[in-house]
Order: structure tokens, then C-alpha cells, then sequence
């Protein structure tokens, strides 16, 4: 059999194109805002995870010119060998007393991160205990480490400690959760996780991919918003969302950095961050301490939107976090609202299965602490608009 007949055979997104509904790939004709071009259309995007608005920033901007003036476009090779620049030292230093851990140690992207910590830390005999709502990187991590990998159901912690008491009490643990799950936007429950890890003798890894520069009086992540940043053995950040760049980083106490910046094929085998994405990171981190107000804002403007969606009695999930996610429940049904929102000129994310349970499709939509209340108003509008014509309101 031709190995290749699997691609032949795949027809679905080929079906949603012949209907003329096909959400995926557009081309934005301008860079990352609150508003952008695609089919030469103003649009509102309300789909990105620019969280802090800092990708248009002009002090961002400038700041990986520098670096793209001073140390070329790339750097050729890997960290372990001749890929590390003064500038990635410096972020690692920045990031490590910005987070208050030990050491930190940067990946080239995000997903790749995972893999990376993941993959070094569990071993064969140990086992990771895992959300089953947990990051698509989280999953892959788990499967490329050699570790016995246990799902508990999401944000269940009696799950959780039913599948904690049946480990062996001689073997390695390590939870692993999302610190803001991507889709739902809702939050861990990091106090029972702590108390848990504790009373079983495991360690914890969160990933703070949507928590950094989200929660947190200093954006500092889940750790910060419950008051529990000792108590995180590990956290995974990405640059790709508030810092306005690419790559990612672990943070962690100094032997476990070292250890995994010494054991990590990912890591080791991967060609280092970019010059002009390591300085746009670091300078969005300053902006990031210096401005705190901007996650004030963030917030605020989150808020809006969903006091928004309820007074038009359109159906979201609840969440306290930048990400609101509104019900559309049947797959076809999403990807004629998102073309419809799009027509009009809104982005938005479309959700279904599997990423999603059947019959439990979203789409699912973000804000910036860059929104005003004009575009945000325009939005809305447009939602009554749209959500009215199918229906769900």
C-alpha cells in the first residue's frame, strides 16, 4: 500500500473549501494590532494572543533592528556549540530575577520548550501526571520522554489525587499542567495542585504560556496570581504571546537548568533564538515591568467584552482571563459564524472536535490591553449582527 494513500483519502478541509467556509490561513497584509488588512479589509482582530499589544510597539521594534544590525540574522548552530550571543545570556539573567527562580534557559520556540523539559526530566521509571486539557506541546513532551504518562480529568482535583495514591511511592512524579488552558481560558486550581504535589512527593511544571504577563499584579504567571511562585518547581513560558517575539524558556532552580541544558535533544540539537527575536523579547519584558498598567488594561478590556457578550445574551464559558470563549456547539455552524464575523470584518478563532468535545464547538476570541473601546464596541455590534441571523441569541 502507498504510504502516501492516507493523503489522498483526506478530504475534509477540501470539502470545507468547496463550501466556500474555510477558516484557516488567512493572510494578514499588515503586522500583528488590534486592527489588521486581510483581503485589503480593515478587520478587528480579536484572535491573536498579543496580550500586551506589544508586537506594533515602537521600542520593540527598535530593539530587534539593533540586534539584526549588530549580530546578523541568525546565528547558525545550536546553543551548545556555537549558536549563544551575550544578548541570550542576558534575557536568561533577565527572565531568571523577573520570575524569581535560579536560572532559566531558553528554547527556540515554544512548543519546542515543552518537548525539551519534558523529554529530559521523565525517565522511564518515573511517571507524569498530566490534565487531560493540557497544551497539544504538553502532550507530544510526554510522549517523546520514555515516562508511564497518566491523564487525570480537567481541573478535577479529586482526579487527581485518586491517580496520585495509586503511583508507587519509590517512583518520580511530575505534574504537568497548563497554568490558563488555551481554548476554555479558564484557570488551573493551583493551591489544591501544590497541596497535592506535596502530600505525594511530586514535582510540578506549569506552563505559563497564557499566564505570562496575564496574571499576577506583575505578570509574573499563575505562581504570582494565587501567591504560590515557590512552590512551582518549574515554569515554561513562551515569548510568542505577551513578549511580542519567539521561543520559549524554563525556569527553575540552578541544578535542574543545568541539567537539562546538558541532556535536552531538543534543546541540544535545535539551532539557537534568533538575534532580533531574543532583543524584541527582552525589550518587551522591560516594557512589561516598567508598565504594569498595561495588564490592568488588559483585564479591563477582557471585562468589557464579557459583560458584552452577556447584556446581548450570547453564551460563553466563564473565565477570568483574556480569553472568552462563545458557544457555537456544531462544527459546520463554526465555520459559517466565523466566515459571517469575517465578512464583517472581525477576526476570531474557530474551535471544533477533537480539539474540543463533540457537539461543544467555540470560537474563541482574545484581547489586548491595546483595544480601544470603539473596536471593542465594533465587535460586539457586529457579534449581535451575526449571532442574531444564526439564531443564538
Amino acid at each position: 500500500m502507498d504510504i502516501f494513500q492516507k493523503c489522498y483519502d483526506y478530504t475534509d478541509a477540501k470539502e470545507v473549501m468547496k463550501a466556500g467556509i474555510y477558516p484557516y490561513f488567512h493572510a494578514l497584509e499588515t503586522g500583528q494590532d488590534t486592527e489588521v488588512i486581510i483581503n485589503g479589509k480593515r478587520t478587528i482582530m480579536i484572535g491573536s494572543n498579543n496580550y500586551l499589544g506589544l508586537t506594533s510597539d515602537p521600542r520593540v521594534i527598535e530593539a530587534a533592528h539593533k540586534a539584526l544590525d549588530k549580530y546578523g540574522s541568525g546565528c547558525s548552530g545550536s546553543r551548545f556549540l556555537n549558536g549563544t550571543l551575550d544578548l541570550h545570556l542576558e534575557l536568561e539573567k533577565k527572565l531568571a530575577s523577573f520570575l524569581h527562580k535560579d536560572a532559566v534557559i531558553t528554547f527556540s520556540t515554544g512548543f519546542q520548550t515543552n518537548l525539551g523539559i519534558i523529554s529530559a526530566i521523565a525517565g522511564r521509571n518515573d511517571y507524569i501526571i498530566c490534565d487531560n486539557a493540557n497544551h497539544a506541546s504538553i502532550i507530544d513532551g510526554c510522549r517523546l520522554s520514555f515516562a508511564k504518562v497518566i491523564k487525570y480529568e480537567h481541573n478535577n482535583m479529586e482526579d487527581l489525587e485518586r491517580v496520585l495514591s495509586n503511583i508507587p511511592e519509590n517512583c518520580g512524579k511530575l505534574i504537568v499542567v497548563d497554568g490558563v488552558f488555551s481554548m476554555e481560558g479558564d484557570i488551573c486550581n493551583l493551591p489544591e495542585i501544590v497541596r497535592l504535589k506535596k502530600k505525594y512527593g511530586a514535582r510540578l511544571l506549569v506552563d505559563d504560556a497564557h499566564g505570562l504577563g496575564v496574571l499576577g499584579e506583575h505578570g509574573r504567571g499563575t505562581g504570582e496570581h494565587f501567591g504560590l511562585e515557590d512552590e512551582v518547581d518549574i515554569i515554561m513560558c513562551t515569548f510568542s504571546k505577551s513578549l511580542a517575539s519567539l521561543g520559549g524558556c524554563m525556569a527553575a532552580s540552578e541544578d535542574v537548568v543545568h541539567y537539562v541544558k546538558h541532556v535536552s535533544r531538543p534543546f541540544i540539537f535545535s539551532a539557537s533564538i534568533p538575534p532580533a527575536n531574543a532583543a524584541a523579547a527582552l525589550e518587551a519584558l522591560r516594557i512589561l515591568e516598567a508598565e504594569p498598567e498595561r495588564i490592568k488594561r488588559l483585564h479591563g478590556n477582557a471585562n468589557y467584552m464579557r459583560e458584552g457578550f452577556k447584556k446581548l445574551g450570547i453564551t460563553i464559558i466563564e473565565s477570568t482571563t483574556p480569553i472568552i470563549p462563545v458557544m457555537t456547539w456544531e462544527n459546520e455552524r463554526t465555520f459559517v459564524i466565523t466566515k459571517a464575523l469575517l465578512d464583517e470584518g472581525v477576526y476570531v478563532n474557530p474551535v471544533i472536535s477533537p480539539a474540543v468535545k463533540p457537539g461543544h464547538c467555540l470560537l474563541r476570541t482574545s484581547y489586548t490591553a491595546t483595544h480601544t473601546k470603539e473596536q471593542l464596541d465594533f465587535a460586539l455590534g457586529k457579534f449581535e449582527k451575526v449571532m442574531s441571523k444564526f439564531g443564538l441569541i
